[in-house]
Parts: C-alpha cells; structure tokens; sequence
C-alpha cells in the first residue's frame, strides 16, 4: 500500500513550520528532509514516525511513543530508529515543528 498525496499533504503541512522541506519516497514510504537531513517518514500502516537519537529517544519515550519494529523473513525481530508521534504533535504544526527541531537537534 502507498502513501497518497492527500497523506504527504497533510505530513508535509505538518512540519512547514520548519521551512525548507523536501520528501523522497522510500522505505515503503515518505522520507521527510530538512535541509537534507531526514527527521521523520511516513509509513503506510504506522503513519508519520519521528526519528529519534542520542538522548531524544529517552524523550520520545517518556512522551509514550511507540518504536517501529518488525519481524525479518529469518524471524529475527529489528527495530528502526523511528517512533510514532505523541498525541499532542499529531493535528499541531507547532507541536510537530518543535518536535522535529528537538529530533534535528540530536541527528
């Protein structure tokens, strides 16, 4: 399944808040970039994801945002460096620009 442009819209409108963004499709979905920089994706079946480092993931963890995980074709289980949103960055552009700063800040 694929990303629609109504959900890279919406992503997109997200984070304009930061200025300067640019999306390339990957990952079975949407990589956004600041600057170049990839701080977040969206994911068919999970959404928009941040992406977390260093001390931010403590962060992100404390705020309830969930790792991507999944199971390889070996059955071993991955995690990617990915979590969901916190609730109150979901339908917030401020929310969500201040937590994309905050991401940018730890890459």
């Amino acid at each position: 399944m694929g990303i629609s442009a109504e959900e890279i819209a919406f992503a997109t409108d997200l984070f304009s808040g930061l200025g300067d963004l640019s999306t390339r499709r990957m990952m079975g979905g949407l990589c956004l970039y600041h600057r170049g920089t990839i701080f977040a994706l969206v994911h068919s079946e999970l959404g928009i994801l941040i992406k977390g480092a260093g001390a931010f993931i403590d962060e992100l963890e404390q705020r309830g945002c969930t790792r991507w995980t999944y199971t390889r074709k070996d059955g071993a289980a991955a995690a990617m460096p990915y979590w969901t949103l916190p609730p109150d960055c979901e339908d917030d552009p401020e929310a969500a620009t201040d937590l994309a700063r905050a991401a940018l800040a730890h890459l």
